[in-house]
């Protein structure tokens, strides 16, 4: 029960944290007008500016990612396509930690995710619903598997030897979210 409690507590805060509007490479570089709210408060509220395609997979490119574009049938739009890495959390050797040393490293683990969420090295990250040997994964979007497999196995839970890491390269177009 305490397992289930606590891989809950994992999927709330990812998703708590999580905005779930679009979030694209310009998202950054977005102007931001002030509009008078009230006579006492000025609010900033983000001007729509979106890149091109062709100005979006330059940018990515220029940064390592590896890309690809092709036309939807349907839509007639052009379709960017990005590598990402899906690193799946396996069960790994070591689980002889006594409870309180397991709450820890559950600790330390959602401050490490927690923290590659913030980097902007990780765009999504939750716990399996199941008592299977694959206990979670992790998205990263960074340019290589080697900086994805860096970033996953410096996770105190895969240095303490209680999870173990799979990666495998996983392709989803830009500007799509979860629904």
């Amino acid at each position: 029960m305490r397992k289930i409690v606590v891989l809950l507590f994992v999927f709330g805060m990812v998703f708590a944290c999580k905005d779930n509007s679009q979030v694209t490479e310009d998202s950054k570089m977005q102007p931001s007008v002030k509009t008078v709210v009230d006579s006492k408060k000025e609010e900033e509220v983000p001007v729509e500016t979106k890149l091109s395609v062709k100005a979006l997979n330059d940018s990515l490119i220029s940064k390592g990612f590896q890309t690809f574009q092709y036309v939807d049938a349907k839509t007639k739009d052009t379709m960017l396509m990005q590598q990402y890495f899906m690193a799946f959390l396996k069960k790994g050797p070591i689980r002889n930690q006594n409870e309180e040393e397991a709450a820890l490293l559950q600790e330390k683990h959602l401050e490490h995710l927690g923290k590659m969420y913030e980097l902007g090295y990780a765009d999504i990250s939750g716990p399996f619903g199941d008592e299977g040997d694959i206990s979670g994964v992790t998205i990263y979007n960074v340019p290589t598997l080697e900086m994805a497999d860096s970033l996953a196995n410096a996770d105190p839970m895969v240095k303490a030897g209680r999870l173990e890491i799979e990666i495998h390269p996983w392709w989803a177009a830009k500007g799509f979210k979860l629904r």
